[in-house]
């Protein structure tokens, strides 16, 4: 009988087609709108970091950061040194979001793409090109159903303005997938993969699973709703949010300052 060792010492992995693999990273961020006044809350913004191609397929239009995953390393771990390599921002999370394989996806042949969401703190961004980005930008991010039942993605920089069309594919396991009718002068099928890491980051903001990754270590009760509210594109009361947070955060000692304002308490995430 063969043993295990016989059958390896013969085995021919190159015998095999096989297909390259790469990792793609949708990392958002909160960003903040300073409003004229004291008086005035600050607004917020979803955004998307975006990459402009350096080279072919698809030189010259913006893309997610990613890349080929290198032997000797896993999958997250392709996707942090991409994410830094493009754009010098390291996230300090990662979120699977989806694997996506279906043929044709990429014009150089059979690559399949382990999807990921990331959050990166306002604080800790620098933007920066690099490796074969030739720029990279923070895009602001809507996505919404239109009366048809199709979805409009809008990404947005100054005077840049890239508008995808969708439409949604099905839904499993409480995950929603979609297909491109537009692309938006997104590369490969990035539009898609933009739609399902949205889709799948709104859910998660409804259960408070996601949204303390964007603030830092202590912060005001309004901040945090104003996170949960700019990711699902939504208003919440103050006093239901504060209800259902409460057996998230706990309070601490510490107190916003600053001058024109009520000085606001301080919570944490509770371990």
């Amino acid at each position: 009988m063969q043993t295990e060792q016989d059958f390896l010492s013969t085995y021919r992995l190159e015998d095999f087609e096989r297909p390259s693999v790469t990792a793609d990273i949708a990392a958002f961020m909160i960003r903040s709108e300073v409003r004229g006044s004291y008086r005035q809350d600050s607004g917020n913004k979803l955004s998307l970091l975006l990459v402009k191609r350096g080279c072919h397929p698809f030189k010259d239009h913006w893309a997610l950061p990613g890349g080929f995953l290198q032997p000797g390393e896993t999958i997250e771990e392709c996707a942090l040194r991409e994410v830094q390599e493009e754009t010098n921002v390291l996230p300090v999370s990662l979120m699977p979001v989806a694997v996506f394989s279906e043929p044709g996806r990429d014009p150089r042949g059979w690559i399949i793409s382990h999807a990921f969401a990331s959050v990166i703190s306002e604080e800790s961004v620098k933007q920066a090109g690099g490796d074969d980005a030739a720029d990279a930008q923070w895009f602001d991010v809507s996505f919404d159903r239109r009366e048809n039942g199709s979805y409009l993605l809008t990404l947005q920089y100054g005077d840049i303005t890239l508008n995808a069309i969708l439409t949604e594919e099905e839904t499993r396991f409480g995950k929603t997938s979609f297909r491109i009718k537009e692309s938006g002068g997104l590369a490969f099928d990035h539009a898609r993969i933009i739609a399902t890491a949205l889709t799948a980051l709104r859910s998660d903001a409804k259960n408070f699973e996601t949204i303390f990754d964007f603030l830092p270590e202590t912060f005001t009760l309004t901040a945090l709703q104003k996170v949960q509210e700019t990711i699902m594109n939504i208003t919440v009361l103050p006093a239901n949010f504060r209800r259902k947070i409460a057996d998230y955060v706990v309070e601490t000692d510490e107190y916003t300052q600053g001058a024109g304002h009520r000085p606001a308490r301080l919570y944490r995430r509770k371990n």
